[in-house]
């Protein structure tokens, strides 16, 4: 159902290497790009993810209370991934593990603070 995501930035460049970096773990590539916008996806029929400039020329925000959770194939991707993301310089906000429902989880906040997940669920 989701078609894209799109996190705000205030340094494109900067957050497209963070990505670059952590998504090529995750089998994600450079779909689409200009000066002002990266987006990263697996394929035709995947979700994408990506990073802009507000269109508005104002300073990039964190929303309160939203946050993007991209699916991991397996528990031990997720624990790849999260700590690849660490490893780049994002905060950690929730250590691998199990969580309410059956979820595999795993928090961290990007260079920008924008909040995501890797999860996995059977």
């Amino acid at each position: 159902m989701i078609g894209y995501v799109t996190l705000g930035s205030n340094k494109i460049a900067v957050a497209a290497g963070f990505y670059d970096d952590l998504l090529k773990e995750f089998g994600a590539a450079r779909v689409m790009e200009s000066d002002a916008f990266v987006a990263w996806g697996r394929g035709n029929e995947s979700p994408v993810l990506s990073v802009i400039k507000p269109d508005d020329g104002k300073t990039a925000t964190v929303g309160n209370g939203v946050m993007v959770a991209l699916r991991a194939d397996s528990t031990e991707l997720v624990d790849a991934l999260h700590t690849k993301a660490l490893s780049l310089g994002a905060v950690n906000e929730g250590d691998p593990g199990l969580r309410a429902g059956g979820f595999y989880c795993a928090y961290f906040r990007d260079l920008d603070g924008n909040k995501l997940n890797f999860f996995y669920h059977p």
